[in-house]
């Protein structure tokens, strides 16, 4: 599963994405899975590409669930007001803040890593 990631918010920039792409490149399971997204816009005044897009080649179970996982935390633990946003294979934006992260229950951020690790579901039209 090919899922795109954007970090926006207060003070963000490209910076953003780049402290989450070093933040995920040190889980194990996920090395070699996450990297720049070649085909975002550039930034409006940055020379060259921009880096503000990552993209994850994920598995489902336990590459997906570490990725999730990893992505919870690392929102958790910014300080400022962030967003990021997961785009799904399926067209599905989730979207965590760090606001938001920081007030979930113990039970609420379980439902949420599940949403962010669940494999796309079958179109019910197709049988499956």
């Amino acid at each position: 599963m090919r899922v795109v990631i954007t970090v926006a918010g207060e003070g963000t920039s490209p910076a953003g994405a780049h402290e989450l792409h070093g933040w995920l490149r040190d889980v194990p399971e996920l090395r070699g899975r996450v990297g720049p997204d070649d085909a975002a816009p550039p930034v409006p005044g940055a020379m060259g590409p921009g880096a503000d897009a990552l993209v994850a080649l994920l598995e489902p179970g336990g590459v997906a669930a570490a990725f999730a996982g990893a992505l919870i935390a690392w929102v958790q633990t910014r300080r400022g007001t962030h967003t990021v946003t997961v785009v799904r294979p399926d067209g599905t934006e989730i979207s965590v803040s760090t606001r938001q992260a920081r007030e979930l229950t113990p039970e609420q951020l379980a439902e949420l890593a599940e949403r962010l690790a669940r494999p796309p579901a079958a179109d019910p039209g197709d049988g499956g």
